[in-house]
């Protein structure tokens, strides 16, 4: 779990939690440890931060916690340290995904980070292929199409950190679940060439254990899709009781994305992919109707 952000991301939680207890603003916090209020935020959002021990033992003493709380906050804390402590000895401390961050959107980053930590992914896509299962002559149409002046070395820059991120699925390293509007076969980004390859490799991947690809056919109707649309629900491994890591949904639009995690949130989301399940095509029926739809692209 080198590098995970579930550490930092749970003890950010537990400090939200006490500052908003206290009903003090992260201005005041900040001042209390002569940083700004963004530094705050970042370190409740379980962002890297460059705060030292001292300064969490002094916002713990300006949110007048309880000695048990404190204890936990601070074993917490080492927890922290030592994980960046490690992932500085390995060389991943910023994230394998870092050395490609001037050829994507910053908000990407954060995504990225969780996609690391995550162990099951589950996908709904109204209109284009989960950017996880993406051949990269399908990526490389879509990259002409939005960011048509990005040069050759760059654009084949962004095709490897796609594969790499890939790799976790041949790996068995995430589970995934994609659940596809069968629009998605039938959008053809570089043209039915591309759309072949693209369907033969769903078919291909969707035979793998970790992976469970379901079409949903127009003829089903109106379904919860039509009211979520598209968005990729993260969920993660416990490490211990206090560091149970809260699931995440993301959405991503074209000038930027929100990551969700209230629970009565996330509880909306998981009755819309109960519902969307339902009306979908069993693995193998989806299996059939891909290949069949790639032999149409072929002909």
């Amino acid at each position: 779990m080198t590098g995970s952000t579930i550490p930092r991301r749970g003890f950010g939680r537990l400090l939200r939690s006490f500052r908003e207890r206290s009903q003090k603003s992260m201005l005041t916090a900040g001042l209390a440890i002569d940083v700004s209020p963004p530094t705050i935020l970042r370190l409740e959002d379980g962002l890297p931060s460059k705060i030292s021990t001292p300064q969490i033992e002094r916002l713990l003493d300006i949110y007048q916690i309880s000695f048990a709380e404190r204890t936990e906050a601070l074993e917490m804390w080492d927890l922290v340290k030592r994980q960046d402590k490690l992932a500085k000895a390995q060389g991943t401390s910023k994230g394998w995904w870092q050395g490609y961050s001037d050829v994507y959107k910053p908000y990407f980053d954060h995504y990225l980070r969780l996609e690391a930590a995550a162990t099951h992914m589950t996908s709904h896509q109204l209109v284009l292929m989960p950017g996880i299962l993406q051949v990269p002559e399908y990526r490389r149409a879509l990259i002409r199409t939005f960011t048509p002046g990005m040069s050759a070395v760059d654009t084949e820059r962004l095709l490897e950190l796609a594969a790499r991120r890939q790799a976790r699925i041949v790996d068995n390293g995430l589970n995934l679940v994609a659940l596809l509007s069968e629009s998605v076969l039938l959008h053809q980004p570089g043209g039915t060439r591309v759309l072949a390859e693209q369907l033969h490799h769903l078919a291909e991947i969707s035979e793998r254990p970790n992976v469970s690809i379901r079409v949903i056919r127009h003829s089903v109707g109106t379904n919860p899709g039509h009211v979520v649309l598209s968005f990729t629900l993260l969920e993660f491994p416990p490490m211990a009781s206090r560091l149970v890591e809260p699931p995440v949904v993301y959405i991503e639009g074209a000038e930027g994305a929100l990551y969700l995690e209230r629970g009565d949130v996330i509880d909306r989301y998981r009755q819309a992919i109960s519902g969307i399940q339902a009306v979908a095509l069993s693995e193998e029926d989806t299996r059939d109707l891909v290949l069949r739809s790639a032999k149409e692209c072929s002909a």
